[in-house]
């Protein structure tokens, strides 16, 4: 028909054809559903369903009937013969649904900026990547139509991110988490971004886009050579964020650690926050990946220090109390300075069980370990303390008045620690 001079008749009756196959085909798989005026007034719940529709619809576009249609249209059209007819009609036959793809895209992006939002704009972002190599042989135009789209909805989604940085640094509570158990922001932003690492890549390609228009529009060429050269900045994009997230929850807890007036339940709380945000990054391989061993490192340093400074601050005077300056009056034992001594001991040892055993430490392993270095410090302590200086005080009356603890009581008192649960003093040995 060509060659006999129907160039026009021939594109029309295949374009005629061919859009009337291809709007049935959508029509099955829902395409006629999409609404995009109402976009902008239906809740957030029945959008995601929308937009659940719109990126299965744009899926079987990108892997069957984009490639079907232009497997078919270089077979009516080849490429040596008619490759401007054959880009032109396929161009005109996909551009029409593919505007309808991005209108709704766009109307997405629109809609109030939320946290829980991010993982939607993300899947369409991948959704509109993936249609591009889908929609190569068209024109020029469309493909650029696409990418813009595409980085409207990644703008939005570092738009997103970002609330996640103001709602730490915004969460300015007076009131301290009771018995300094993990704080609902530290458990929030790291389930948070176990989820955002899911999408990693997609992330760190978004991050990288936006960083490169911000600095293109701010830096001078020399400084953003010199910039890009710093070690800072060979880090992903996406780890760059992570690790200023990490840090401005660091400086958050830091803050609200200090609400607690007992600094032995500050370390407490430190500690448990700092396990569970271990926890989390060691669990994750992305996490992991991205912050990278050296960090993991430092968290776990600061564990210990926390550890030890709450084992200074409960148990330093405990200890402090069972040395032997000050009981020999004369040269020789006196025994109302060890009376005085073990009542001491038994008061300081009674408020840390009645306090310390409301408080809470989640992780197992860390409430063992906490259990267990206790105890390496204070049973020797007390089982020589007791084994030199008792016999000095049996022969008295009421010696239990005194004596309150024997060393195998300890370890009971010990266990009954980070449970959450107020004392009972029911378990210690007669």
């Amino acid at each position: 028909m060509i060659s006999a001079g129907y160039e026009t008749e021939c594109c029309m009756s295949y374009e005629t054809s061919r859009r009337h196959a291809f709007k049935e085909e959508l029509s099955e798989i829902g395409f006629d559903g999409i609404n995009v005026e109402d976009v902008q007034r239906i809740p957030w719940e029945t959008l995601q369903g929308e937009i659940a529709s719109w990126i299965s619809i744009v899926r079987r576009c990108s892997s069957v009937f984009f490639p079907g249609e232009l497997s078919l249209c270089s077979t009516v059209f080849p490429e040596q013969y008619h490759a401007p007819i054959r880009k032109r009609l396929f161009t005109g036959l996909i551009s029409a649904v593919t505007i309808r793809f991005l209108d709704f895209s766009g109307a997405v992006v629109l809609t109030k900026r939320s946290s829980e939002k991010l993982f939607k704009f993300l899947d369409m972002y991948e959704t509109l990547r993936e249609l591009i190599p889908a929609v190569e042989e068209s024109d020029s135009d469309l493909i650029q139509e696409i990418k813009l789209s595409q980085t409207r909805l990644g703008e939005a989604a570092v738009t997103i991110f970002g609330e996640l940085e103001n709602s730490i640094k915004t969460d300015i509570g007076r009131t301290p988490v009771p018995s300094g158990a993990v704080h609902p922001l530290t458990r929030y932003t790291m389930n948070y971004l176990k989820y955002a690492c899911e999408y990693k890549d997609t992330l760190d390609q978004v991050f990288q886009h936006y960083e490169k228009a911000e600095t293109d529009e701010t830096e001078p060429e020399p400084e953003r050579n010199q910039r890009e050269d710093d070690e800072e900045y060979k880090t992903s994009a996406f780890a760059r964020q992570m690790i200023r997230v990490m840090e401005l929850l660091d400086a958050n807890l830091e803050v609200k650690s200090g609400l607690y007036r007992d600094p032995s339940l500050r370390s407490i709380f430190l500690m448990n926050n700092g396990r569970y945000i271990l926890q989390k990054i060691k669990g994750s391989t992305e996490i992991r990946d991205l912050m990278g061993q050296a960090w993991t490192r430092k968290r776990s340093t600061e564990l210990r220090q926390y550890h030890k400074s709450y084992q200074r601050e409960t148990w330093g005077k405990v200890l402090q109390c069972m040395n032997q300056e000050g009981l020999q009056v004369n040269g020789k034992i006196s025994k109302t300075a060890l009376k005085e001594r073990f009542k001491i001991f038994n008061n300081m040892f009674d408020e840390i069980h009645k306090t310390q055993s409301t408080w809470i430490v989640s992780d197992e392993q860390m409430q063992s370990e906490l259990r267990v270095s206790i105890a390496a410090l204070v049973i020797p302590a007390y089982r020589s303390f007791f084994g030199r200086y008792k016999q000095h005080i049996d022969s008295g009356r009421h010696t239990d008045k005194y004596v309150k603890y024997q060393p195998e009581d300890i370890e009971s008192v010990i266990d009954d620690l980070f449970d959450g649960n107020p004392a009972s003093m029911g378990r210690k040995r007669t």
